[in-house]
């Protein structure tokens, strides 16, 4: 049988484009594959090779960890565009982080979610957080300026053998910048509706070949959270101001000093009472 002109070209190219087409998509696919592969790599090696210092006390990659450990990065922080500890956690896999108003956050690993969670370790540069009057962390009073911290390391576990009772479900260690590493001027601010006002300074400075220093002082003033009904009647509005000075300083070649002060001021311009949300399980109280 005989086919005109136009069903010959017509067929032509069904033909063309039942064996091309397949060999595209497959050549397409191996190079999508060998490019996946070259990130998933890539991102493994960077991973690995993260340092980690909370599991046994001394600094070594995650690789060589004897438990699991999640680092949060400060570009990690950076990109995440947060502007508070507890945000910040919620990147973390297995950590239960739930706002309860403006200032409040139930912060918890491995469940047993509470406004004050007790049995969860939280650290500053190895200095506990641990509240003894709330028997908890009080979140709204930890503010410290998020460009200063280096990396944030998490032990979702048992821990109790180095740090302590509270770390029955996990560790949370905070380990900021050293005044070396944060040489300079740096000032940052940023405003909305909820966070009204936010911002802070920083400047380092050389004292010798061997000593470094930094000051950093930065606030934060919030309007009162909303409740699940879109009422705004909880009058938690307040600020916060936090002010950090550290002092490094290299002794020998295996001997290092840090000096760290800190004062904060934190004020609340009424209590919140009636919560209606986030809802259990999420927090208990």
């Amino acid at each position: 049988m005989s086919l005109s002109p136009m069903r010959y070209t017509a067929t032509l190219i069904l033909f063309l484009h039942a064996f091309a087409l397949p060999a595209l998509c497959a050549e397409s696919s191996a190079a999508d594959i060998e490019s996946a592969d070259d990130l998933l790599r890539l991102s493994w090696e960077e991973l690995t090779e993260l340092d980690v210092s909370s599991l046994s006390r001394q600094t070594q990659s995650v690789k060589n960890s004897p438990a699991a450990a999640f680092v949060i990065t400060s570009e990690d922080i950076r990109r995440a565009g947060v502007s508070s500890l507890p945000e910040v956690l919620r990147m973390v896999p297995g950590m239960n982080v739930a706002k309860i108003n403006a200032w409040n956050w139930a912060v918890s690993a491995r469940g047993f979610n509470d406004l004050y969670a007790n049995k969860l370790q939280v650290m500053i540069d190895g200095r506990s957080i641990y509240d003894p009057l709330v028997s908890g962390v009080y979140w709204g009073q930890q503010n410290p300026s998020l460009q200063d911290i280096e990396r944030i390391e998490v032990l979702r576990g048992p821990s109790g053998s180095l740090w302590g009772a509270n770390a029955v479900n996990g560790t949370i260690n905070i380990i900021t910048r050293s005044a070396k590493d944060t040489q300079g001027g740096l000032l940052y601010g940023g405003g909305g509706t909820e966070e009204q006002g936010f911002g802070g300074i920083r400047y380092g400075g050389k004292l010798s070949d061997s000593t470094f220093l930094r000051g950093t002082v930065n606030g934060i003033g919030r309007d009162a959270s909303i409740d699940s009904s879109g009422n705004r009647g909880t009058h938690d509005y307040g600020d916060a101001q936090n002010g950090n000075l550290r002092l490094d300083s290299r002794l020998g070649d295996h001997d290092q000093l840090m000096l760290e002060a800190n004062l904060s001021r934190y004020r609340l311009h009424g209590y919140f009472i009636g919560i209606t949300s986030p809802t259990p399980p999420l927090w208990r109280q």
